[in-house]
């Protein structure tokens, strides 16, 4: 390159505001030093988790107008009337299940021209994410999890994740907590699973086997994790295969009930797709036999497969109850018979430095390369969404949905 390739870090603009950036003053600094084509400039933010002025002490510049750069990072989805034409943006989109709040959005974009690259979907070529806040997602849910526990038993008292400085400060105030015999469950493999796990085993919890959990009575806190081969079946009756469930998970039945029937609390962190069965309806939760309580939905995926996560929540306001006699919300905590949920969709916002940090050093090593290479193994262009506005081939099957049919 002869040129400087502008790269802009935006001011996160979705309400609630995000208070988590792509990279760190220091991860600027080292982006710059490995190519030193690059420049970086930071549009101005008075909640960032990093201010302003350790931006400026690091040599980075501030310019509110980012219509210079190349290439626009941000966190969250960003405000339509942000957008800036024909420009390449990289954020975490939520548009490819087709998510109903995000449509608007969408539809500037494409009128706009904009060249879009989602996140979640740079992979690589087998199919694995690259890049995500997923363990930082999983760590603050468990912990939400047990704080709502805390206060519905009403034996301990947990500080708000974003009140502790960071995730050391946030261990240390795990270990006053002593669990009633709790049963905790949690669905999914991933960063997320792994990062609810590192919080649950650095408090001592027993880990189950899917099996001893379904058929033991403990009288002690115990932890199950489980994969899709034990919550759905095939609906052609033949065993549970992998590929098959990526390739056609409308093909598949829910068989989860059987865990909500020994199951406290819940810690949700599958990927759920869009065409897979929902894990129990409204009228399973009015059961007798239905025993969760506390529902700490990290995938949060709205409408999904748990039907009482009816909206995210947030940071400020973490928890809501779902009566499940009246199919509504009512406020947390207000009644024994109520399910209460957390759906907060920007959980590693409560640790935002520990978070940022985690991500950028991904961003440097395995992303932003792709950009100079001319994208060799396809990274980048998996997670295009629209190039110059159009819908690419791989995901053209939002064509309805962003036309809004």
């Amino acid at each position: 390159m002869t040129d400087k390739f502008r790269i802009g870090l935006l001011r996160e603009t979705k309400t609630p505001t995000d208070r988590r950036v792509a990279l760190s003053p220091g991860q600027c600094v080292e982006l710059m030093n490995r190519y030193p084509n690059v420049e970086v400039v930071v549009q101005p933010s008075e909640i960032r988790c990093f201010k302003d002025s350790e931006y400026i002490e690091a040599g980075i510049p501030l310019k509110e107008d980012l219509n210079e750069c190349h290439l626009l990072i941000g966190i969250k989805e960003v405000k339509a009337t942000t957008l800036i034409p024909q420009k390449h943006y990289m954020f975490f989109a939520h548009v490819a299940k087709k998510q109903p709040h995000n449509l608007k959005m969408l539809q500037e974009i494409a009128r706009k021209r904009i060249t879009l690259v989602d996140f979640e979907y740079i992979t690589t070529p087998v199919g694995e994410r690259l890049i995500a806040f997923g363990r930082w997602a999983g760590i603050v849910g468990a912990y939400n999890a047990l704080r709502i526990n805390g206060i519905k038993t009403n034996t301990y008292d947990l500080r708000p994740a974003h009140q502790c400085h960071d995730y050391e400060d946030l261990l240390s105030g795990l270990k006053n907590v002593h669990l009633q015999p709790v049963r905790l469950l949690i669905t999914g493999g991933g960063r997320v699973a792994n990062g609810a796990l590192e919080v649950f085993r650095a408090m001592g919890i027993n880990e189950v086997t899917p099996d001893e959990y379904l058929s033991t009575e403990f009288n002690a806190p115990v932890l199950c994790r489980i994969d899709p081969v034990h919550y759905v079946k095939r609906l052609d009756g033949e065993s549970f295969n992998w590929e098959f469930w990526v390739n056609y998970p409308s093909q598949h039945q829910s068989t989860f009930l059987p865990y909500a029937r020994v199951t406290d609390i819940l810690v949700a962190c599958h990927y759920w797709d869009y065409r897979a069965p929902h894990f129990f309806t409204k009228a399973d939760m009015r059961s007798p036999d239905f025993r969760i309580s506390t529902i700490a939905d990290i995938s949060c995926d709205i409408p999904g497969p748990i039907p009482s996560t009816l909206r995210t929540s947030s940071i400020a306001e973490p928890f809501y109850d779902y009566n499940p006699a009246l199919e509504q919300e009512e406020a947390a905590f207000s009644s024994e018979k109520n399910v209460t949920v957390m759906a907060i969709d920007n959980l590693p916002g409560e640790l935002p430095r520990d978070a940022s940090r985690f991500f950028g050093e991904i961003l440097i090593d395995k992303v932003i390369p792709n950009f100079f290479t001319g994208d060799p193994r396809g990274v980048i262009m998996r997670g295009t969404i629209t190039s110059q506005g159009k819908l690419t081939m791989l995901f053209s099957y939002l064509l309805d949905y962003l036309n809004n049919r």
